[in-house]
């Protein structure tokens, strides 16, 4: 393993201070690291990755803190199913806003990280909402990070002092994060909600979209016709397989004003296919005009209805019950320093109301702290009030 000697704008003293990196870039290191994973409780991670230009994500550098010993998995250099030697094993895993970082790993290494610690999930449960990595070490352990280039690209070798440097920080701190974060959550008694809202996520399928829902992700979609419908659902399946197959942005398959004009059109001919708005001469040549005629003719005679969401199909009826709900969560959000979004979503409500048993304000620490509640305001057991005071309160009788 090679060792990598950076520096990092240290808040605590307002200058840079060293730090050392180990660079790992050779199937033998990776066994190595490996080894030395799989003897520990716990260890921090993160990732940096690019997709402009793949369908697939490609995972450019793999940040992992051991013990305070930070190490940089170069995944460029060595096959997939060797990186993935690096998760086999049980100990704790600590990242900040998890969510990409597991969908990744899962796409690019077929790994599924299970015992995970999300510092963004966590301090939600001490009153962040959504807290970036930067302002929550600097919040916590009052450090700054250093400022990175957003747009840096992670996939050039080498990487420069400052990309090393911005990577390293984004695991440097996170072991002191979990410790603090933990040390309140133990403090509060929700240590255990934690942990089953992190389990809720590392639960999460991955963001692979269905090729045969990909459609509903075009936009302006919904303005088209039940027939022009169906065959903007064929056409925009082809469009994401063929991007799957070579690995390349959908976009570059098929723009999607041009994947609209299609569905409007029906083309029959690939005289008719040049005339759809959008499509120009790349499309309309050899075998590209050939499937994209094919799949068009798969969607004709279909009439596919758009979904309605959530909101559209709830029974207006409850309407006012979801309504009242949703006030008295926002109230014990606040009251108990609860990132909202996290005790209910609107969906959370609706799925409540409809008496789905599997609703998440059925269930666990969300049914402890309002799922009693819930269940007398719906029944008319009980009412909200205003306090007086800016905030609310429940009464019964």
């Amino acid at each position: 393993m090679g060792r990598v000697r950076i520096r990092r704008r240290d808040g605590r003293v307002g200058g840079l201070s060293p730090v050392d990196a180990v660079w790992v870039d050779t199937e033998r290191e990776v066994a190595a690291l490996a080894q030395r994973i799989s003897s520990v409780q716990s260890y921090c991670l993160d990732t940096e990755f690019h997709r402009e230009r793949t369908y697939f994500p490609q995972l450019a550098l793999i940040q992992i803190n051991i013990g305070g010993e930070v190490f940089l998995v170069d995944p460029t250099a060595v096959d997939p199913p060797v990186v993935a030697e690096l998760f086999q094993t049980d100990a704790l895993v600590v990242l900040h806003a998890a969510q990409q970082d597991l969908d990744v790993l899962q796409l690019t290494c077929d790994v599924r990280l299970e015992n995970i610690f999300d510092t963004q999930i966590a301090a939600g449960f001490i009153g962040y909402a959504t807290p970036s990595l930067q302002s929550l070490v600097q919040r916590e352990l009052g450090i700054s990070l250093p400022k990175g280039d957003r747009l840096t690209d992670w996939l050039r070798r080498p990487l420069s002092d400052d990309q090393c440097a911005y990577a390293a920080a984004d695991v440097v701190h996170l072991p002191a994060l979990h410790e603090s974060i933990t040390r309140q959550l133990d403090a509060t008694g929700r240590i255990e909600w934690a942990k089953d809202a992190c389990l809720e996520l590392a639960s999460r399928p991955s963001s692979l979209v269905d090729p045969a829902a990909a459609w509903l992700r075009v936009k302006d979609v919904r303005t088209l016709k039940p027939r022009a419908r169906g065959v903007a659902q064929t056409v925009a399946q082809w469009r994401e397989e063929r991007a799957r197959k070579l690995n390349i942005p959908v976009r570059h398959v098929l723009a999607d004003l041009a994947l609209l004009g299609i569905a409007q059109r029906a083309p029959k001919s690939v005289e008719e296919l040049a005339q759809s708005r959008g499509v120009d001469g790349r499309y309309t040549k050899g075998s590209i005009a050939r499937e994209i005629l094919d799949a068009v003719d798969r969607g004709r005679d279909l009439e596919v209805a758009y979904p309605r969401n959530d909101v559209e199909e709830f029974d207006r009826d409850l309407r006012p019950a979801a309504t009242l709900i949703s006030a008295w969560i926002s109230e014990v959000a606040t009251r108990e320093k609860i990132e909202v979004a996290m005790l209910g979503t609107r969906s959370d409500i609706i799925e409540f109301l409809r008496g789905n048993p599997d609703a998440r304000l059925r269930h666990g620490w969300r049914a402890d702290l309002v799922g009693s509640d819930l269940g007398d305001l719906v029944s008319g057991a009980a009412g909200i009030a205003f306090d007086g005071a800016g905030g609310l309160r429940l009464f019964r009788g």
